[in-house]
């Protein structure tokens, strides 16, 4: 019997899309492709970090088009099968499957130490990102000394002028040159949704998450602005956008404002809907970066986080506080009152008026 594991499109355990579709074998295979390289990410982290990591592939893709790339993640759902070769749940039959596999290129861009110990085992020709070392992350060269330094100390954070993207590449010994990120919209699983036709969609995600409290604007400022931009954009739908943890507070700026809402729905029904929004006004929260990588226009109020880490893609603009905020990556507010009380409700309208 003859057979390729070294092809693109070998599975081993399950017949090749080729074989199933054409009804090709092995040994007179006309799409017969080698693996130019191996390239596995560890890239764990929060959905939103997941996605904004997926620029990686698109250059890895362009430098080696026959490339076959390996993704170990908790969140293996948001990555695009489509654009992922392979794409692995953190787990034990995981773990065990790629410490005995050999790469060409591994990347660990997680500080977790689990991550490093695996970066630090891993048979790999080249290594980039974190390892474990002397019990703790460190970075795996200098490449990757630079963001080590910017969670490190907020001083050198603060004074960094690159964003997420620049870093993550450098890490990789790489130049970020626009690579865009990846996501699946979900169009084919024929979501509906009861949306005018004709009119452009504003989507106003409300709320921020739990661990980022800071960053949370007001359900009287959103009041505020809903009545703003409808006024200034008579022809616009505003249609409000959340999870399960924002339902209380839309269904009440709904009720004094008029504005849409639907409710919340699942990660996949949230990406599809956003997808049908123009514009979309939010915070530093999941709902950015599914914008971002959608490439929807985006208006993003930011206070606590350095504004550079940020690359809108020319989509939008980053809208802060007029007060300066002294809560640099603080979950709490030092002084009680977040700063984003002061970011007025026109501020954000007029930088809508400038990309809608």
């Amino acid at each position: 019997m003859i057979f390729n594991a070294d092809c693109k499109h070998y599975k081993g355990h399950i017949p090749c899309k080729p074989h199933k579709q054409e009804g090709y074998h092995c040994e007179n295979c006309p799409v017969y492709t080698k693996v130019s390289k191996r390239i596995l990410i560890i890239k764990l982290g929060a959905i939103g970090d997941v996605i904004r990591t997926t620029p990686l592939v698109v250059k890895y893709k362009n430098m080696y088009p026959d490339c076959k790339i390996t993704w170990l993640t908790w969140t293996p759902d948001i990555l695009p099968s489509s654009q992922v070769d392979e794409i692995l749940k953190w787990d034990h039959n995981s773990i065990l499957y790629v410490q005995h596999s050999s790469w060409d290129i591994a990347i660990n861009l997680d500080k977790e130490k689990e991550a490093g110990a695996l970066l630090k085992i891993v048979d790999a020709k080249e290594k980039y990102g974190y390892v474990l070392k002397d019990n703790e992350i460190q970075p795996y060269n200098e490449l990757a000394n630079h963001k080590f330094a910017t969670g490190m100390f907020d001083d050198t954070s603060k004074a960094n002028t690159k964003s997420y993207l620049q870093e993550i590449f450098e890490i990789c010994g790489l130049t970020h040159a626009g690579e865009p990120y990846l996501m699946d919209t979900h169009d084919e699983k024929g979501y509906k949704w009861n949306l005018p036709s004709g009119k452009k969609i504003i989507g106003m995600n409300t709320g921020c998450g739990g661990r980022w409290t800071t960053r949370l604007w007001s359900i009287d400022k959103w009041v505020e602005l809903v009545d703003l931009v409808q006024k200034q954009h008579p022809d616009a739908h505003i249609l409000l956008l959340g999870g399960e943890a924002e339902d209380a507070r839309n269904k009440e700026i709904q009720a004094r404002s008029g504005a849409h809402y639907l409710g919340y729905y699942s990660l996949f029904e949230f990406i599809n809907l956003v997808n049908h929004c123009h514009l979309v006004i939010t915070q530093v929260t999941m709902g950015m970066h599914i914008t971002l990588a959608l490439g929807k226009k985006i208006v993003l109020m930011n206070n606590i986080f350095n504004p550079y880490e940020f690359d809108l893609f020319g989509k939008g603009e980053i809208v802060a506080p007029n007060k300066a905020c002294k809560c640099f990556y603080r979950g709490s507010c030092i002084d009680g009152t977040s700063c984003m009380e002061d970011l007025p409700a026109q501020k954000i309208t007029e930088a809508v008026g400038r990309h809608f």
